[in-house]
Parts: structure tokens; sequence; C-alpha cells
């Protein structure tokens, strides 16, 4: 792998300026341009990679495996992890969702992302990111390593929203997905993904501990969900509620720590290593609406889910090899599968059920934990009179 990535940069450092420049402008175009959206199946699948904490491939030790497992192991077994659920799942999209390197291990941070990412860069299947607390503990700043993630092909990550002057951290942006091509809906986003910095660690004396989402990011968020609101509300095909959403950071919020095994699906092996202080976001979250489940990583041996408030927490449980786990207890993913509903005429309209599981690292990749998170209200969508204008008949449901 060194001696890969070696020949890399001496290549890329003999092209002439122009080159890479018109290269850099062409990843900027894909970015703006590359859109998601549902396919023709209706159905639109998430990978989530939690806590991969890579350091430098080959040379890295995994922790906290079997002794039958020590020999041999090592980041590569996260890469090869990476690439087996790309290939058993064929995801629509890919999320990873902080320490996605450990800045600590990692003599190069570029080079250690540059691994990591390679099998998402690889399937060109579009991704995303955020940090962690661990990302920036090399040798580039917190900022540093937001700004070489977006420079990255098919990733969709962005350093911050461009309208907004004054946010805190970086990797705070929102994506929307696209309804079906040829349906009501092609142009409507029938799913938004939320993206937020957690923050590493506690800026504030008095305050120990980990970080949280600030004020700023908390009004980014709440205006960003009004807007999509409106936007979904309006005609064509005006909708009663917002669409579904989903957000993903890394550090879990307080209210992780409402659950155990008796209101949980999964299991909560350690503590919930939240901020000390409670932020807020989860009130925001709810007094918004569209958010139906959050999703983190951070605490690599819990992999529960749970619902309060009508949102559901998840944990997506330790991806990476070179990250603190429980010998003998599988690395895992989480995989989410929003599914849209059919219409009278037999297309697709919009969201009707966001379901997950989880795949463990295992000789079959074994499939657990499977569950509805959200289902839209019941509800019969009519033609009438072949006009190509529909109502919503409300039979019951939530």
């Amino acid at each position: 792998m060194g001696h890969f990535l070696t020949t890399v940069v001496v290549v890329v450092a003999l092209l002439p300026i122009w080159v890479l420049a018109v290269e850099a402008s062409k990843h900027r175009e894909e970015k703006t341009t590359k859109s998601l959206r549902f396919g023709g199946d209706g159905q639109f699948k998430i990978l989530q990679v939690a806590d991969m904490h890579y350091a430098d491939g080959k040379m890295t030790p995994c922790e906290d495996v079997l002794p039958s497992q020590v020999a041999g192991c090592s980041d590569l077994n996260t890469t090869a992890f990476v690439k087996r659920m790309i290939q058993a799942e064929k995801p629509d999209f890919i999320v990873f969702t902080g320490d996605n390197i450990y800045g600590f291990d990692a003599t190069d941070a570029a080079k250690s992302m540059d691994a990591a990412f390679a099998p998402a860069i690889a399937s060109n299947i579009p991704w995303a990111a955020v940090l962690g607390n661990h990302d920036q503990e090399s040798d580039l700043s917190r900022e540093g390593v937001m700004k070489h993630i977006v420079g990255y092909k098919s990733t969709l990550a962005q350093v911050n929203p461009s309208d907004q002057d004054v946010i805190d951290g970086f990797g705070n942006y929102n994506l929307e997905v696209g309804g079906v091509q040829g349906t009501g809906f092609e142009n409507k986003s029938v799913l938004n993904l939320y993206f937020l910095d957690s923050g590493d660690y506690s800026t504030v004396p008095s305050i120990p501990g980990y970080g949280w989402i600030k004020p700023s990011q908390q009004f980014w968020f709440q205006q960003t969900s009004a807007n999509l609101k409106k936007a979904y509300m309006k005609k064509p095909q005006a909708q009663k509620t917002s669409a579904p959403g989903l957000a993903y950071f890394h550090i879990p919020l307080p209210e992780f720590a409402s659950f155990d095994s008796s209101n949980s699906t999964g299991v909560r092996q350690e503590g919930i290593s939240s901020a000390s202080v409670n932020s807020g976001f989860f009130t925001t979250l709810v007094e918004a609406g569209d958010v139906k489940a959050v999703f983190t990583g951070h605490d690599h041996v819990n992999d529960f889910c749970g619902k309060l408030t009508g949102i559901n927490l998840c944990y997506a449980g330790g991806f990476g090899y070179h990250a603190y786990g429980k010998a003998g207890w599988d690395r895992r993913a989480r995989v989410v599968a929003a599914t849209l509903e059919k219409t009278s005429t037999g297309g697709w309209g919009a969201v009707k059920s966001i379901k997950t599981w989880k795949r463990l690292d295992d000789q079959h990749l074994s499939t657990i934990n499977s569950e509805v998170l959200w289902t839209k209200s019941s509800a019969v969508s009519i033609d009438y009179f072949g006009t190509g204008v529909r109502r919503k008949k409300h039979i019951g449901g939530p």
C-alpha cells in the first residue's frame, strides 16, 4: 500500500499544472451536478461506516480481537470489510460517521484518509463523511481534514454551508434525495439527509469532556429543515407534512442514555460518551419534526436503536479493527433502507417506510436486528378521473 501511494504522488507531481487544474475543476463540477435519487425499484439504501480508526495500513495492528485473529490483522482488515459490505449490500450511498482515521497513530493524515476511503472511491458510489474526535490528531487541522475529504472523487461532503457566514465546526451540510424520475416527485426531495460536526473536545475550561452541536449549527439545521418542508409542501404533488429526514454525526446525544435492553434493539455494553452538557439539540430535532432517526458512532461496543419522542436514536457499532472493541464481538456496520409507496396508477410516490439492520464481519456477513424505524401514516393515493390530480384519503395510522 505504501509503495503504491508513493508512486501515485510521484506521477501526480510530474503532471503539468494545467492538467491538475482541469482535474480539480472536473471534481468540483461532478460534485455540483451529481445528485442522489431513488431508483426505479423505489428504494434508497445507505451504508453507515462508523469509527474506522484507520492509521498506517498494513503496519497498524488490530485491537481487541481474539488471539487466533491477531496474526496478520491490521487496517487492511477494515478495508476488506468495507469492500465486503459494498459488494453485499450494493448501497446507493455510503456515510462515514467520524473517527475515520486515528490521528495519534497516523503518520500522514492525507495518506491514511486516501487508504481509508479508497474502497468507497473505487466503487464510484456517492459517499459523504463527518468528523469524529480523533480525525484531526495527526498532521492536519480539523478544517484541513474536512477540506481534504471534500476534494475526493465521488464524495458529496461539504466543508460547510455556502450561505452561512458563521457556523461552528467543519462538515455541516445537507443532501436531498430526489424521487423517481418520470414521476411527480422527481424534482422534490423525498428524503433529507443532515450531516453535522459534533465536535471533538470541549473548548470551555469549566466544562470537561467531549464537544457538542452548537447553537449556530442548530440554527442552520432549523432554517434548512423549514425551507425543505416549505418546498415539499408546494406544487406539484404538494404534501401535507415534511419529507422524512435522517441525521448523521459522531458523538451521541445525552438522550441516548434513555435506553437499555428493555426498550431498544441491539446491545448497550458501555456508557454513553456524550458531552457533559446537554446542548438541547434533541429538543431542536423534535421541534423541527422531520428527522425520524439519528445515527452516530463513538461508543464502539454499543449498537442499539431506541425510539424517544418519535425519533430513533441509533448507534452503528464499531467498524474498524484498529479501534477498541470486544474480542469475540464482531465488527459491524449499519444499513438503512427507505422504500417509496406505490401510487394507485403503479408509479412511485413519497417515502412509505424506513428500515434498518446490521451486518457482522463474520464468515457469512450475518444480518441481525432488522427493524422498521418509521412508516408513513396509512393513506391511499387516488387519481381522480385520470386527470393526474391526486388526493390523499387517510384510512388510519399514526
